[in-house]
């Protein structure tokens, strides 16, 4: 996986050493063949072609007029005993008799005059402008490294704008997802950081919208579970106002303990959502609970081994509350119960034998207010909440067939 810190700093590096190639080629060019050379070499090379000491003196001043025009400045040509033999342009003064080497030996208002001594002993003067020494008239070395930096920071932008483009985009995400647009995501592009940040992102944005559509149909759902004992209520409350009779008091008393039970799962439903890790946590002999909740319900038989784990024991009673209520009011006894140690937590296993689910639905049957067709009774919370508990104690819970019966309800948890 790339990092980004590694991207940043690879491209830093390479354009660090990109820059640093190209700077050392063009100063080597630079020095090589652009740089100013040295006046005296320059006026050395040149006298390189005039004539030899014996020459007719004609022929000495026409080569020095060629010079001075080559070199488009003033030359003088002086015998090896200073005195002019030619001279072009301007005046230049002979060279100190106690000069023995070339240099610069003039300046007065004007670019200097350098003296070079010939090999037969004679001596060129030459006042030569300064442009002259630059051995082209390519742009300069500033110049070059300015459009070297230019080339450098367009090479780098790509790799920074696809950084800041994605930020981007995953603040545009994040902003659209606080507005209210629940189905905000963010492309993921790469295997950086960025990319986990925005997978990380969609994935919070996904239980958000998951969250918030689950509440939205526990209130819809809610809303229509509750009417339908509120106006058996209502209805019965009309009918005892003509006279009492103990049926009706039975049907009504049933009514309200559905009422006050459905009640009772939604707000245990929205505190597990609310509410994060466990409210109350310490060690629960799943086994003695068990034996306590089976002999509620006629029918049912419990089998297994005593296993501690970590947990709420009220939310543990209410989830093995929930999975016998739903064998015995959906299944056919004898209902097993059965408790294990599957070596990294807690297993079980509540089996029925009525007509068992089918594979297609084995899931469906943990949403929230799912009821299969024809059941009828129950709201259809008992098995989503059994599937909360289970997760909120490090495990989950799966509906699955058995051999020996129709339905097997398996419940892993954690030994905490």
């Amino acid at each position: 996986m790339r990092r980004l810190y590694l991207q940043v700093y690879f491209t830093v590096v390479a354009s660090l050493l990109v820059f640093a190639s190209v700077a050392g080629a063009l100063w080597w060019i630079y020095l090589d063949q652009m740089a100013p050379r040295h006046p005296a070499e320059v006026v050395a090379e040149a006298g390189q072609g005039l004539p030899e000491t014996g020459a007719p003196a004609a022929a000495q001043r026409e080569a020095v007029d060629r010079l001075a025009a080559r070199l488009r400045g003033d030359v003088a040509l002086y015998g090896a005993d200073r005195s002019l033999i030619a001279q072009a342009g301007r005046p230049l003064p002979p060279p100190e008799t106690e000069r023995s080497h070339s240099g610069r030996i003039y300046r007065h208002g004007g670019p200097p005059a350098w003296s070079v001594q010939l090999a037969d002993g004679r001596w060129l003067i030459a006042r030569v402008p300064r442009d002259y020494f630059w051995r082209t008239r390519r742009p300069g070395p500033l110049w070059v490294l300015a459009l070297l930096v230019l080339a450098v920071g367009v090479g780098a932008y790509p790799v920074v704008r696809r950084i800041t483009r994605r930020l981007e985009d995953l603040r545009g995400g994040v902003q659209a997802l606080g507005a209210g647009d629940l189905a905000a995501r963010v492309k993921v592009e790469g295997r950086d950081e960025v990319a986990r940040l925005a997978m990380s992102f969609n994935d919070a944005a996904a239980r958000i919208e998951q969250l918030v559509g689950a509440h939205r149909n526990l209130l819809a759902n809610a809303s229509h579970e509750l009417r339908t004992p509120l106006a058996r209520i209502r209805m019965a409350i009309e009918l005892m106002k003509q006279g009492a009779e103990p049926r009706r008091k039975a049907e009504l008393e049933q009514d309200i303990a559905e009422l006050d039970a459905l009640i009772e799962e939604i707000l245990l439903a929205s505190r597990l959502d609310a509410v994060k890790g466990l409210e109350a946590a310490e060690p629960v002999d799943l086994l003695a609970l068990a034996a306590e909740e089976c002999v509620r319900y006629e029918g049912a038989e419990l089998d297994g081994q005593a296993v501690t784990v970590r947990g709420d024991p009220r939310l543990l009673r209410r989830l093995v509350r929930n999975l016998l209520e739903n064998a015995q009011r959906h299944g056919k006894p004898p209902i097993e119960l059965r408790v294990a140690d599957s070596g990294r937590g807690a297993e079980i296993r509540v089996c029925d034998h009525g007509a068992g689910i089918p594979q297609d639905e084995r899931e469906r049957v943990f949403e929230p207010f799912y009821r299969r067709p024809g059941s009828g009774q129950g709201a259809g919370l008992g098995l989503a909440l059994v599937r909360q508990i289970a997760r909120r104690h490090g495990g989950d819970a799966t509906c699955v067939g058995d051999d020996r019966a129709a339905c097997c309800f398996v419940i892993s948890l954690a030994s905490g």
